[in-house]
């Protein structure tokens, strides 16, 4: 039985808000990094950029590009990941 198109876009719809969520728990989390561990906040590179890119989707959704958004999420945010992981490491005692 083929699935009835209607969950196609539901599913579209789940993603797009889980990703919107997502954005706004990234953007949160920087901003106290920022704020309370400012060299912490230093080793991410992008975090400036990220959180400068949250406050243009929200405050200025009209001059959004899909495209760069989608481009940020599919090369920027694997960067932002592997930073976070490279600092819980070295936060736990790891190597570099």
């Amino acid at each position: 039985m083929q699935r009835d198109p209607r969950a196609y876009l539901s599913d579209i719809l789940e993603a797009a808000a889980a990703i919107q969520e997502a954005t706004n728990t990234i953007d949160e989390a920087l901003k106290l990094i920022s704020q309370r561990d400012p060299q912490l906040f230093a080793a991410i590179p992008e975090g400036r950029q990220i959180i400068d890119f949250r406050n243009l989707l929200t405050h200025e959704y009209l001059n959004v590009n899909v495209q760069v958004v989608w481009g940020a999420i599919q090369t920027d945010l694997p960067v932002l990941i592997n930073h976070c992981r490279q600092l819980f490491s070295q936060l736990d005692g790891g190597d570099t």
